[in-house]
């Protein structure tokens, strides 16, 4: 099996926000197929999520990256195993608010408990998958537009490859691209009536995920599911996870 592209560890969502998110998204991340809207989901909402359909959804742990030369999938399945193995499960209160121009599930203002265990978790993927991780080309870096970041952000995206790390994550589980004015306030309505039957409970953080880009351009995909118990549950994109080191 070829190298992925990319990989990535990502927090898959579970219970009804996996349910729910998926199809307003369009697209399951376990299968790679298309799923339909859901009940009363207007049509401008494919161009709403079109972005974060490309992606499957998730919550970033460690952002995507290329294998560093000499590293193979298995390492990548190794440095998971070990990363849910040293962790427990607990549970995230979320609210959905706007980030950064876009639309996601974030952690409730309330839950310190939750925010301090998903930071811990999310700090762990970084530097437990880090070794693993080629250096981002020049074009991969100018995409991050590191002209227009606080230092503190250029910092991080010049040591870990990604500007929103440690101190400058914030936890999210994407739900559009960025948008403004009317259409945010009006995604922002759908998702609150969509989600209204989970507001008030708390989603379950069971496991962590890989994710893999099979090629350039192509949609992310689930690989492997890591239960902190213990549990491994397969993907379709698990193939990429036996392979070759990477030239």
């Amino acid at each position: 099996m070829p190298l992925a592209h990319r990989y990535a560890l990502y927090l898959a969502p579970t219970g009804p926000w996996r349910d729910l998110g998926s199809r307003w998204l369009g697209r399951c991340a376990d299968t790679g197929a298309a799923l339909p809207p859901l009940p009363g989901q207007p049509e401008a909402a494919q161009d709403w999520t079109r972005a974060p359909r490309h992606y499957g959804l998730h919550a970033t742990l460690k952002p995507p990256f290329r294998l560093r030369a000499g590293a193979t999938p298995q390492d990548v399945d190794a440095a998971a195993r070990r990363l849910a193995n040293a962790d427990s499960a607990f549970a995230i209160q979320l609210d959905c608010e706007p980030l950064r121009g876009f639309l996601a599930w974030r952690i409730a203002e309330h839950d310190a408990d939750g925010r301090a265990r998903i930071n811990a978790l999310a700090a762990a993927a970084v530097r437990g998958l880090d070794e693993l991780r080629a250096p981002p080309t020049a074009d991969e870096l100018a995409r991050r537009q590191p002209q227009a970041l606080p230092p503190e952000q250029q910092a991080m995206l010049a040591r870990w490859g990604y500007p929103y790390v440690f101190d400058t994550f914030t936890f999210h589980i994407t739900l559009t691209g960025k948008l403004e004015g009317a259409a945010l306030e009006q995604a922002q309505a759908v998702v609150a009536a969509f989600a209204d039957p989970l507001r008030g409970q708390a989603m379950p953080v069971t496991g962590v995920s890989v994710y893999v880009q099979p090629e350039a351009g192509a949609d992310f995909i689930a690989a492997r599911h890591y239960g902190f118990d213990g549990t491994r549950a397969d993907a379709a994109g698990a193939a990429y996870l036996q392979g070759p080191a990477a030239a």
